[in-house]
């Protein structure tokens, strides 16, 4: 049988994502598992320019560079090290990716085996205060010389791995390197504990950072198969290699439905506003139908902007949205248009009350006042019933006066005499223009789960 060989490498670029940046100064120790069989170092040319804080953290200039040979002309032995070997690294994803990338680019077809020691290291010497290299080494040891150099960074991480193998008495490396093992994609400061934790059930999912607070929030209709899927794949963007250093821990809530994932997923987006989380922050709506009484006694009805403070008869996402109302609204109740604004940037037109042919206040303030009270009674007030989370139970997401009240589940041995003693059992949430689009086009399709509730 072939003995596990490991090539223990360490770079440094010109900057952290292995698409715009590139490679300045590379070291590969190949260690057999008792002791450093070869070893090899090198600058690297990037050919670009590197930046003032690299040269600040890493020392390396342009001019040290200048002379050294570009990462094409030394891919060949790059790949020769590191084949049928365990690519072993500190964070061991940001090398691989920018060793990767740089080989394929010089023609070089290679995949490997990792071993993440920070991760190792979590799991052989719990309880430490830190696991970077510098704090590991100051913790354990171990000397540390010409730091934040690749042939430093990586004698040091060759003596790291060769402690971690001695104590390593549950086997746990011969785990972490099999093809199999979630180890291979796991980011490199999350507990693999929290990813065994994961239910294969809907859901809304939490990831935290270093300081416990949450940095994204995601629902699933399988919490664990999705939350894998964040991990694999080979993207190098930096905002994906910045997430996944971020990454500390993992928590979970399950749904008994996707839509209840939906809905929950939304609203602990508005409430937390996770720093990762993009798309749902744009789902709001940015204008409502409002209604006033002018000077001369006559009630207006207008489109604007949604302000804090404000409340409005109804709201939409587009001005074409509540114009369309606003315009079905004046033909119904035979509303004059001067009375109406229909555009954020219209002018007001001045009316007086003097003017001729304008109707009379009371008849005109009532027609106005009836197309307020057909709009809000037209906010149905329903409920959707579905499966729970376990069969003992059934799920329930209200909906007041065309709003989103809140969801919850009923026992099965829960007694409800009146529709309203189901609120018991509800927790309030905030609504929005997007969970309501999400409830009515699931209620629109499912009339059978949906109960009317009578006023």
């Amino acid at each position: 049988m072939k003995k596990t060989e490991y090539a223990i490498v360490d770079i440094e670029t010109t900057g952290g994502n292995a698409g715009g940046s590139r490679i300045t100064e590379i070291a590969i120790i190949i260690y057999d598992g008792t002791k450093i069989i070869d070893c090899w170092e090198t600058l690297v040319n990037p050919q670009k320019e590197i930046p003032l804080p690299i040269f600040a953290l890493t020392g390396i200039n342009n001019e040290m560079v200048q002379n050294a040979p570009v990462f094409e002309a030394i891919s060949e032995k790059v790949f020769e090290m590191l084949t049928d070997r365990i690519f072993v690294a500190h964070n061991v994803n940001f090398d691989y990716s920018f060793i990767r990338y740089q080989l394929e680019e010089a023609g070089w077809k290679w995949s490997a085996r990792k071993l993440c020691t920070v991760r190792a290291a979590r799991k052989i010497k719990p309880g430490l205060a830190s696991y970077s290299l510098g704090n590991l080494c100051r913790s354990l040891d171990i000397a540390l010389e010409n730091r934040h150099r690749a042939g430093g960074d990586a004698d040091a991480t060759a003596v790291l791995l060769d402690l971690l193998i001695k104590c390593d008495d549950q086997n746990v490396i011969q785990q972490m390197i099999k093809n199999t093992a979630y180890d291979q994609r796991l980011p490199p400061n999350l507990p693999a504990a929290d990813f065994e934790q994961l239910p294969q059930k809907p859901g809304v999912y939490y990831f935290y950072n270093q300081d416990k607070k949450v940095i994204y929030v995601g629902k699933a209709v399988n919490i664990k198969k999705r939350v894998a899927s964040h991990f694999s794949g080979n993207k190098i963007t930096p905002q994906r290699q910045h997430f996944l250093r971020d990454i500390y821990g993992i928590s979970f809530e399950v749904c008994a439905t996707e839509l209840m994932a939906l809905l929950l997923e939304c609203t602990e987006i508005k409430k937390l506003w996770p720093v990762y989380n993009k798309a749902l922050k744009r789902f709001e709506a940015k204008y409502g139908l409002y209604e006033y009484t002018a000077r001369n006694g006559y009630k207006y009805l207008a489109m604007g902007k949604i302000a804090k403070f404000q409340t409005c008869i109804e709201v939409f996402n587009t001005v074409r949205d509540g114009t369309d109302v606003l315009l079905r609204l004046t033909e119904q109740f035979k509303i004059d248009h001067r009375f109406c604004k229909y555009s954020t940037s219209a002018e007001e037109i001045p009316v007086r009350a003097n003017d001729k042919q304008l109707p009379p206040v009371e008849i005109h303030n009532k027609s106005i006042e009836e197309a307020i009270e057909h709009v809000l009674t037209h906010k149905q007030s329903y409920f959707i019933t579905d499966k729970g989370r376990v069969p003992a139970e059934r799920s329930c997401i209200w909906v007041e006066e065309g709003q989103f009240y809140g969801m919850g589940y009923i026992p099965a041995e829960a007694v409800i005499t009146q529709t309203e003693e189901i609120k018991e059992y509800i927790t309030r949430y905030k609504s929005n223009e997007y969970i309501m689009q999400l409830i009515h086009s699931f209620a629109t399709k499912h009339t059978h789960k949906v109960v009317q509730i009578s006023k």
